[in-house]
């Protein structure tokens, strides 16, 4: 028996969001294809997830066009791949946003280094909006917001792109 139903063709929209986005490994796998790591590895090692359980979220997140394999040569030769943001899923900024901020402002951190900020590149103003600027308005997109995560290096880190459009 699944776990759960197939929300794939539901009226709701939420539940259709849930049938890509509700897993919790593929918000960190795309937290880190934001944080610029793109090779399978590198997002292992970043998330701590099962290569298995990376395969099968990383080919979820190509399949629903969010990112796009692209093949590299490693230093031997041998062919592997890059896992890039398309358009599709720098649409899921927000989101990653606002799971951000509610952590931060619901739930207790576990120390002192477990604390993230939003900030709009362009006018160097931290945020508690998901999709907005709060100090000047303007909207916020991969090209004009960085985080900062005390855990790891406490500096503004821009966000990665769409490679893909």
């Amino acid at each position: 028996m699944p776990l759960r139903s197939d929300w794939s063709d539901s009226q709701c929209p939420l539940a259709r969001g849930l049938e890509v986005l509700g897993d919790p490994w593929t918000l960190l796998v795309l937290r880190e294809v934001f944080f610029g790591h793109t090779r399978f590895e590198d997002l292992r090692t970043h998330t701590g997830i099962a290569e298995s359980v990376l395969s099968k979220r990383l080919s979820t997140l190509t399949g629903h066009g969010l990112l796009a394999r692209t093949p590299y040569r490693d230093a031997s030769g041998r062919t592997r791949h890059e896992y890039r943001l398309t358009d599709t899923g720098e649409g899921t900024l927000p989101v990653l946003n606002a799971m951000i901020l509610f952590a931060e402002e619901h739930l207790q951190a576990p120390s002192a280094t477990a604390h993230m900020q939003i900030i709009h590149s362009p006018c160097g103003h931290a945020t508690e909006s998901a999709d907005r600027c709060d100090a000047c308005g303007e909207g916020l997109t991969p090209a004009t917001t960085a985080w900062v995560s005390s855990a790891r290096s406490g500096r503004p880190v821009p966000l990665a792109t769409a490679a893909v459009r």
